[in-house]
């Protein structure tokens, strides 16, 4: 189980770890945490973690080998961390078209590690195949991260990008996952594509990034919100907002760590253990009591991922 992180993660794991926040009163789970890119061993992420009240843990992949990573991990540490598996948005145009070829950004501080050449659709069936074969295991209980990103990602490359996030639909409906959804300015695309494909039962959107309006869309629907630390950034009034604006039945808490890293230490290495700052951000902007919050936050965990 080797660690897989380009030259910014490095950069950012090299700095001093945030100091241990007060303890939760109340255990949340970390939603989306990548602890193959974070520099602790696994059980000492998972002891930090649940030494301020953070548990359990959801491991995410983004292509096929961290997909797999992610299920031996939870594997590993039964009802302590679980899995979710996937090819990233921006993982499917690479595999079609190779790096920089695809309209993706060519950027070492991906977990490709390397620039590929083209594999053709024959690549992404086959990894279609491995991610739809891990989503059948007990111990993986959502696939993602899927969905659309068109920040990274150009016209050559969306078509692969949006046949592979239909058919990762598809897979969480066969096995009777959550679809975990990473949607980065492409709100209008997520939302026609899940549309068109039919929703499976419990979808999260991932680091959720719209505003008020699209919380609203969202709740209308069902949908889950995972609210990462990017919330507390002075400059994400609107994220506030929309945090606000969420039905608390329907809002989640997590890291996406090593990335995010909450205020007051945004550029250093992000962890589970870091989730209190954001579900207490979370408490004050939605007007409740932390402890009424994180027991919400708690059992909806427990409902999108059924663990």
């Amino acid at each position: 189980m080797g660690k897989r992180s380009g030259r910014a993660v490095r950069e950012r794991n090299d700095q001093t770890p945030p100091p241990v926040p007060e303890p939760l009163r109340v255990p949340v789970a970390d939603s989306h945490t990548h602890m193959d890119m974070q520099v602790p061993d696994v059980e000492d992420i998972i002891a930090a973690a649940e030494g301020v009240g953070v548990t359990p843990l959801v491991q995410v992949g983004v292509d096929l080998p961290s997909s797999r990573w992610a299920a031996e991990v939870a594997a590993a540490h039964p009802g302590k961390v679980w899995a979710a598996v996937a090819l990233h948005p921006n993982e499917a145009p690479r595999i079609v078209h190779g790096d920089g070829a695809s309209g993706v950004e060519p950027d070492d501080t991906d977990w490709a590690g390397k620039a590929r050449e083209p594999a053709g659709r024959a690549g992404l069936e086959e990894a279609l195949a491995g991610i739809d074969e891990l989503a059948a295991l007990p111990q993986v209980v959502a696939v993602g991260e899927t969905g659309m990103d068109t920040f990274r990602t150009g016209p050559e490359g969306a078509r692969a990008q949006e046949e592979s996030f239909r058919r990762h639909i598809a897979i969480a409906k066969a096995h009777g996952k959550a679809v975990m959804i990473h949607d980065r300015d492409a709100h209008d695309d997520v939302f026609r594509i899940l549309a068109e494909e039919g929703a499976p039962e419990r979808v999260v959107f991932h680091c959720f990034s719209g505003d008020a309006g699209m919380a609203r869309v969202c709740a209308e629907h069902g949908y889950f919100m995972s609210f990462a630390g990017n919330v507390t950034f002075a400059s994400a009034e609107s994220l506030r907002e929309a945090a606000a604006a969420a039905p608390p039945e329907l809002v989640l808490v997590e890291t996406d760590a090593p990335f995010l890293t909450p205020k007051p230490y945004r550029g250093r290495p992000n962890a589970p253990y870091l989730i209190p700052h954001t579900l207490r951000l979370l408490a004050g902007v939605k007007g409740m009591d932390e402890d009424e919050l994180a027991g919400i936050v708690a059992g909806n965990a427990r409902r999108a991922f059924g663990f």
